[in-house]
Order: structure tokens, then C-alpha cells, then sequence
């Protein structure tokens, strides 16, 4: 089996415990307007435009004028020769397509440099668009004994699978009240609720992130309802849970991948995050900062 990849690399403790050997994968099912990851989204992948790079000569049928990208040319385009004739650097395909094998055998050479208790994270776009792959993936990297973390939105009803074979399981909840999730992120979060309760009762490490985002879920009544959910959820001492503030680090690559950012500009304040963070600790919640 195969899996695109928009991104892969080593990254320290932000995914998962140790040294890792970060894999994005590509899709989304959810539309998150705040997404720093926008190139993700596409199941497909999109063009990806380096503006540096970005000339006459990046488009042999003429879509690039004045270092801007045609994109409705593109829609026409069936051999897309921009990605498969001459190499260039102005435009490019977000993802590319791995044999799980040639992953795993990455991973496997890799091993001397998860020393100190790191491994291998799958994270997003999101992992579950690719589930038979990222399930195969997981139980020959579990095989070759490499230590595995899984980064999801949590809402495929097929998560349970994923459970013996993955060692930290890290899982957003964006927001509690289904209303306003379906309003913002275009899909309700019944499975998200199904599949924090399921991890947090059956899985022996979970990790729950929460982004706060202005306007969507910073408000004080909104901090009171994460704390009655957490708290309904029974979280024990194997469950922790991070806040993650609102930032704009990825508003340039929805420009490059010829997307619109309609976020508003906002800011989530320290105390907005020691509020909530305080509320959780208050009801023997494990609170941590990565």
C-alpha cells in the first residue's frame, strides 16, 4: 500500500515524547479556517507555489504571468507538466507517494536517533483519510519495536483499531457543542467525543489538545463546558491535556496554495489560557505545555 506525505522530518517533543520522525499526512476531512497546515487539506494535494521561484519558465503552457499563477488554467490542465516535465522550484505538488515499505524502512534506519524514548508520529492533515495504509504502516513499525504516536481530529468510527498498535495517542477536541463545531469545521464531532471517551478509558497514554481559537472557543462559558466534558470523559492520570493558543504562522501557505484565509485577526490572551488551564486543574486534570 501506498501513503502521500506532504512533509516529513525530525522534530523534538511536539509531537509526542523524544526525538520523532515527524510524517504529514496528506487530506483533511475538516475545514478549519485557522489550519497552519492548509497544503494538507486536499486529499489530492495542491499546487504549491514558491513566489521566489515563481516565473514564465515554471509553466510551459503560460499560466504564470506576472509571478502570479493562473489557477483557473490549472483546473484545465491534464498532464500538469509544471510538476512532471523539466524540474523547476515555483511550483510544485504538496505531497508525494510512498510505499509504506520504503516508510518503514526509513523508520528502521532512523531507530539509533529515537534513543532517548522518541519514535515515530503520524500526524495531518489527517491520518484516518488514510486508514488501511496508516493501520499497516503501524503494525510493521510496532513489529520493528519503534515507539508510535498518532496526531488526529479523532472523528473516524474506526479509531479502535488503531489502539494496540499505537503508544501515544494524541487527539484534538476543537469544541464540545456539536453546533458550533459543524458551524466552523464543516463535519459534527460525535466520533470526536466517542473516540476521546473510548482512548481516554482504554489507552494507557493519551494526549487531548485543545486549539483555542477567538471567536470560536475562548469564551469563559466555553471554558466551563471543556472542564464538565473532560471531567464526564472519567480522565484518569493516563490523560493529559494542552492548550494551544491561536497563532497566524500559517497564514502565508494559504496564498501559496491559492486559498483564501478569512480568519479575522485576534490574539488568545495568557489569561484566557491560565483561566481555563487553572479550571482544569481544579478538577485533578493533568495540564501540561509541550
Amino acid at each position: 500500500m501506498k501513503l502521500k506525505v506532504f512533509q516529513k522530518g525530525f522534530n523534538y517533543s511536539q509531537d509526542g515524547r523524544g526525538n520523532r520522525l515527524i510524517y504529514h499526512l496528506q487530506g483533511c476531512n475538516m475545514h478549519c479556517p485557522w489550519c497552519s497546515n492548509p497544503e494538507g487539506i486536499s486529499v489530492c494535494g495542491v499546487l504549491f507555489v514558491e513566489k521566489e521561484w515563481l516565473d514564465e519558465n515554471s509553466c510551459p503552457k503560460g499560466a504564470v504571468r506576472d509571478s502570479v499563477l493562473d489557477r483557473n488554467m490549472c483546473k484545465q490542465c491534464e498532464d500538469v507538466p509544471c510538476i512532471t516535465g523539466r524540474r523547476q522550484k515555483g511550483i510544485r505538488l504538496s505531497c508525494k507517494e510512498y510505499e509504506v515499505d520504503t516508510i518503514v524502512r526509513e523508520c528502521v534506519d532512523s531507530k539509533p536517533m529515537f534513543f532517548d524514548g522518541g519514535g515515530v508520529t503520524l500526524t495531518g492533515g489527517e491520518i484516518t483519510l488514510q486508514f488501511q495504509a496508516v493501520k499497516e504502516l503501524l503494525e510493521k513499525l510496532h513489529q520493528a519495536e519503534i515507539h508510535t504516536a498518532i496526531e488526529s481530529n479523532g472523528s473516524h468510527p474506526g479509531m479502535e483499531e488503531y489502539l494496540p498498535l499505537v503508544d501515544e495517542w494524541i487527539m484534538d477536541l476543537k469544541h464540545y457543542d456539536n453546533r458550533k463545531h459543524m458551524e466552523w469545521v464543516g463535519v459534527p464531532n460525535t466520533w470526536v467525543i466517542n473516540n476521546i471517551r473510548m482512548a481516554a478509558e482504554r489507552h494507557p497514554d493519551v494526549l487531548i489538545r485543545i486549539p483555542l481559537i477567538p471567536g470560536f472557543n475562548d469564551s469563559r462559558e466555553e471554558a466551563e463546558g471543556f472542564t464538565e466534558f473532560l471531567k464526564s470523559c472519567g480522565i484518569r492520570q493516563n490523560v493529559r491535556v494542552e492548550l494551544l493558543s491561536y497563532h497566524e504562522f500559517g497564514k502565508g501557505k494559504w496564498e501559496q496554495c491559492g486559498f483564501t484565509y478569512t480568519m479575522k485577526p485576534g490574539r488568545i490572551s495568557p489569561e484566557t489560557v491560565d483561566y481555563l488551564e487553572n479550571k482544569l486543574r481544579q478538577e485533578g486534570i493533568n495540564v501540561v505545555r509541550t
